[in-house]
């Protein structure tokens, strides 16, 4: 299975992070006395960079060191925030291990910076199972642009049609489909219905294993 890949989005995908990006957002925005909505929060702020949520929020021109400087102290409040409660989602370890020893080459490609990637994967003793780690420092374009996930598929030399890509997000997973990989929805933050269609849906890991991703892959069990 060498020619074939399984990448993973970050955030709602290896771990349940985004509740504990909403409290770092909310103390982090009341603090600035922005606005907001948990609606707001779900069409704004999930799978988006954070120069597009900057923006959005404030409502006004952020300059690109403005636009830095906020970025880098709303994550360094998540990390704070997270640190305690670093957990991955269920049945991820053991999906890793089959993925691993079925010959599946895998990755990490998330919107987040690398900061926070760095602190999750290594959080969680992952980096040994991933052949690509991406953050948004690695692109030019973010999702739903495929940027990431063409990077990602070049760096792990397979080709998009070959990937399977768990997404929580409507921009993350448009951005896979974008990138003409086939897409598994990681229920961790929206129904089936707020996601673009994907070949199939998981709430964790518990139930789909290397058997599940062959027959995406290929059509065939084995």
């Amino acid at each position: 299975m060498s020619n074939y890949a399984v990448i993973f989005d970050m955030d709602g995908v290896i771990a349940d992070t985004n509740p504990y990006h909403t409290e770092a957002f909310k103390q982090f925005f009341d603090k600035y006395q922005v606005d907001y909505s948990q609606e707001e929060f779900e069409d704004h702020m999930y799978g988006k960079h954070n120069d597009y949520i900057m923006r959005y929020f404030f409502k006004r021109p952020l300059s690109d060191g403005e636009l830095k400087q906020l970025s880098e102290e709303k994550e360094a409040l998540f990390r704070e925030i997270y640190a305690d409660s670093v957990a991955p989602i269920a049945g991820l370890p053991d999906f890793l291990d089959e993925l691993k020893t079925a010959g599946y080459r895998l990755g990490v490609a998330t919107s987040a910076p690398r900061a926070n990637l760095d602190f999750i994967i290594d959080k969680l003793s992952l980096r040994t199972y991933m052949d690509a780690i991406l953050s948004s420092e690695d692109v030019t374009a973010y999702k739903p642009d495929p940027q990431i996930y063409l990077k990602s598929a070049e760096t792990l030399q397979v080709e998009p049609a070959h990937c399977v890509v768990f997404e929580d997000s409507h921009s993350g997973v448009s951005a896979a489909l974008n990138a003409g990989t086939t897409v598994v929805g990681v229920l961790t933050s929206h129904t089936a219905d707020e996601l673009p269609p994907c070949k199939r849906y998981v709430h964790d890991y518990r139930k789909i294993g290397a058997v599940d991703i062959n027959q995406l892959l290929t059509g065939h069990d084995a």
